[in-house]
């Protein structure tokens, strides 16, 4: 059975802040962000917005993308993130709800990092394939978490993406996948804990460019296939610099990447980040185009995909707003003050 992505949306909040912003509040050097990591501004939630309205607005996008599937035909609902809003109670059931799925569907939220967007899709993916269920809803949403003036801050960010994942009137089809896994802890949130740790420079070999090379390299070689063969590629994007370093080990070129490239400008969507990337080429993406994705989640793993570009995905494109019209239009710029405040740094008192 052939599987792959029958509608894909993607949402991303309106608000902004810039690099240099936060960097005046804590004394940083704003330019080494701007430079060394490629950092030049991050969306910022509304008071209002989480990953449940996110990923309702993603799924509206990706059902008005189709064809017309019904909701309640959906058969599974996974929303991967590492910022639910509750500890205990599932976010999926809400977006259930919301859309008007069935309640006679398999709910579950996904936690794994920055890569439990990607494992929801392989996990529908596998749902699909098997013929248990006719399609299934996979969404990446995240409202990052960074401490006041920690290195995160100037990256963690706010987006999601959906996708309807199904076997027929499919826009993309999803021909290989491959994952690649250890334990590394590098970035970990404990319980009660409102913000993560990281190892820093520790993220970097041993843990991002370590499972992203391994999963991608062993994806290419499972599959006979060469960067070269793709028209497009995407990467996880904690930063600027990170995935356009590990495309270009691997030996993708930067024109191959820079569709989805869009850390610089939406900072470290997390769960959202590998996905939201994916959305915005499928927005430009011509039939017969190869696509490879490649997530990364700390803990530490990768889930790496090839997609190929059906003949469809021209008469869905202009269905709903496209990810980089979101991305650079209508943005409303904040103060730190006023982002402290979004983001609950500060709270009123009682």
């Amino acid at each position: 059975m052939t599987v792959g992505i029958v509608g894909y949306g993607a949402f991303v909040p309106r608000h902004r802040i810039k690099v240099e912003e936060i960097a005046k509040v804590w004394g940083a050097d704003a330019p080494s962000y701007k430079k060394g990591l490629e950092l030049r501004e991050k969306s910022v939630p509304a008071p209002d917005e989480d990953v449940i309205t996110m990923s309702v607005e993603a799924a509206r996008n990706a059902f008005a993308r189709s064809g017309g599937t019904d909701p309640r035909d959906i058969g599974a609902i996974y929303i991967g993130s590492e910022s639910h809003p509750y500890a205990v109670k599932p976010s999926g059931t809400v977006l259930g709800e919301a859309i008007g799925a069935t309640p006679h569907v398999h709910v579950a939220d996904f936690e794994f990092a920055c890569k439990a967007g990607s494992e929801a899709m392989f996990v529908v993916a596998g749902l699909v394939a098997s013929g248990y269920i006719p399609c299934g809803l996979a969404i990446g949403a995240d409202t990052s978490q960074g401490a006041p003036g920690d290195a995160l801050e100037y990256s963690a960010a706010a987006g999601s993406a959906a996708f309807i994942i199904g076997s027929e009137n499919l826009v993309a089809t999803m021909d290989h996948t491959h994952s690649f896994m250890t334990d590394t802890p590098d970035f970990w949130r404990r319980e009660y804990q409102h913000y993560p740790q990281h190892g820093g420079r520790f993220t970097g070999m041993p843990a991002y460019f370590k499972h992203v090379e391994g999963a991608s390299r062993a994806l290419l070689e499972k599959t006979g296939t060469k960067p070269s063969d793709f028209e497009y590629a995407v990467f996880h994007q904690p930063n600027g610099k990170f995935p356009m370093t590990v495309g270009k080990r691997l030996g993708f070129k930067r024109e191959q990447m820079e569709t989805g490239w869009l850390v610089p400008t939406l900072g470290n969507t997390y769960s959202g980040a590998s996905p939201i990337g994916l959305t915005a080429i499928l927005d430009v993406a011509k039939p017969g185009d190869r696509i490879f994705m490649c997530s990364y989640g700390s803990g530490s793993g990768s889930d790496a995909f090839i997609f190929t570009v059906t003949d469809r995905i021209k008469e869905v494109q202009g269905l709903a707003v496209r990810t980089r019209e979101m991305l650079d239009h209508d943005q409303v710029y904040l103060e730190y003050g006023e982002y402290a405040k979004f983001r609950h740094k500060i709270l009123k008192a009682q």
